[in-house]
């Protein structure tokens, strides 16, 4: 019989935890003979997966209401409330299933702190592996609730070295304990799939023009407004460039207007949330991450695997170490003004030159958060003693 690895991730968005937990536990049921994936759904909001987890043979728990579709998801203030009834509603039931199921492993992704505080004070079989995602904030009470909870916590997996030597710097948990896990961000066999899908938007992407493309929900975290200040500087020297945005989000009205106020609403393109990324990654000259902080961020690896040039931000917790602190790809520095329209200026003038050590370096680097790599280390994790 298969031991038994529960994933908690009670996500409100299609943010990259989405895709992290799906690609995880995908790679169990399909690279493992010895582990069982089995998605924990608290309220619904992994309802719209189940027919793709039925066809990989991943279990999907609900253990609540569904309630998700009535939480709010959008602002700050209003998405820590719907995190906070998730956490109240779903304590018993969460008790109760680790309880009755008694699983090899449980992996919390989002909303830790529940299955922390139930292993703290509850004496489970179940062994439970923490993931340190994004940029966590590390106030006074986190560290000493990760402290006072640490003996109860198997693993700790991060996606980057640079978020695993800050947390090991934190001397809160033992060393022997904190992994380096890159997330499963590419499915090789979706990818080959959806590059043969037709571009909608022909006309932007036309020969004509020098496309730039930057994918990811329109929220203050992404920093698009600066994206656009930057880029609206750059199109003064280079008439032909357009700049392409893939997401949705709150910031949406905010953006176009700034895009109006520039008048280049023929230049900058807000084209929404598309399902299918890598055919627009496929018809650009580079990709422009101008987040504020990020896990590894998974967009540029979708890039490099795309054989797309990365232009990023030297934001924590991971673009600078993929890029190879700039050797493969440039950064420039978070936030600053002049920053980035000076990176375009200079990718503008060595475009032609890049193009061979792109698609040799960048794409190397992304075949580490493939699927199969990334079970390849999970594995040696869950085996671990």
């Amino acid at each position: 019989m298969k031991k038994k690895v529960f994933y908690w991730s009670p996500c409100l968005n299609p943010v990259g935890t989405v895709i992290s937990t799906i690609n995880s536990s995908l790679s169990l049921s399909k690279y493992s003979h010895e582990f069982d994936a089995t998605i924990i759904n608290s309220c619904g909001e992994w309802d719209e997966f189940k027919s793709e987890f039925l066809k990989e043979n991943i279990k999907v728990i609900d253990i609540g209401p569904k309630y998700f579709k009535f939480l709010p998801k959008i602002g700050f203030f209003q998405s820590r409330l719907s995190y906070i009834l998730i956490f109240l509603i779903s304590f018993i039931p969460l008790l109760k299933i680790l309880k009755k199921n008694n699983p090899n492993f449980i992996v919390a992704h989002l909303i830790t702190s529940l299955p922390v505080l139930l292993f703290k004070f509850f004496n489970f079989e179940t062994e439970l592996i923490l993931r340190i995602s994004g940029m966590p904030k590390l106030n006074f009470l986190r560290k000493n609730f990760w402290k006072i909870c640490s003996n109860r916590i198997r693993y700790i997996t991060c996606p980057s070295i640079e978020l695993k030597n800050k947390i090991m710097n934190l001397k809160i948990f033992e060393t022997n304990k904190i992994f380096h896990l890159p997330d499963a961000v590419i499915n090789i066999s979706k990818f080959k799939k959806q590059l043969k899908t037709e571009n909608r938007f022909k006309d932007i992407f036309s020969k004509d023009n020098f496309v730039f493309l930057a994918v990811g929900r329109l929220t203050k975290q992404k920093n698009f407004s600066y994206l656009i200040n930057e880029f609206s500087k750059f199109h003064n020297k280079k008439k032909n460039c357009h700049l392409v945005i893939l997401g949705e989000g709150e910031d949406m009205k905010k953006l176009k207007d700034l895009i109006q106020k520039k008048n280049l609403p023929n230049v900058i393109h807000i084209l929404g949330k598309v399902e299918n990324v890598f055919r627009y990654m496929k018809d650009s000259k580079a990709l422009i991450l101008s987040s504020k902080w990020e896990e590894m961020g998974f967009v540029i690896i979708e890039a490099a695997f795309s054989n797309l040039y990365v232009i990023s931000s030297n934001c924590p917790n991971g673009p600078s170490e993929f890029l190879n602190y700039g050797k493969d790809g440039i950064l420039y520095e978070n936030n600053q003004k002049d920053a980035l329209y000076n990176s375009l200026n200079n990718f503008s003038q060595i475009e032609e030159k890049i193009k061979f050590k792109n698609k040799i370096n960048i794409k190397k680097n992304s075949k580490n958060f493939t699927m199969f790599r990334h079970f390849k280390v999970l594995d040696k994790i869950l085996r671990s003693k």
